[in-house]
């Protein structure tokens, strides 16, 4: 009797590990809301999480981009390539995932401007 609770409590145990790494999992639709040098800023990215591998897309004003980061644990990054006036622009995400969403700080590359930003899941 005592082996087959132990089972049992192990069980639970992995079960519980596995919930818990799957419920971080930033696969989905999130709505990320930026602050940039005083400009607001909102776009709807679709991430897909593999290992911590972060892919997807961010839909902008008129584009979309592919996005590419990592996951690790709660640090949550992306980074995607456009395109302002003709210039090329890389703009970089690093944040913390907790409570549910993303917050962090934004970096446009290339103007060495800094905001923050938060993301939430978007249904």
């Amino acid at each position: 009797m005592k082996k087959i609770a132990a089972l049992l409590l192990l069980a639970c145990a992995v079960a519980f590990a596995h919930a818990q790494d799957s419920s971080s999992s930033v696969t989905g639709k999130w709505k990320v809301h930026s602050s940039i040098a005083g400009n607001e800023s909102d776009s709807e990215c679709t991430f897909t999480q593999k290992d911590n591998d972060l892919t997807g897309t961010c839909a902008l004003e008129q584009i979309n981009v592919k996005i590419a980061g990592k996951v690790d644990g709660k640090k949550v990054n992306w980074s995607y390539d456009t395109e302002y006036n003709g210039n090329p622009l890389t703009v970089k995400y690093n944040g913390t995932l907790d409570a549910g969403k993303i917050t962090g700080d934004v970096l446009v590359v290339q103007y060495e401007v800094t905001g923050d930003f938060t993301a939430t899941p978007s249904k």
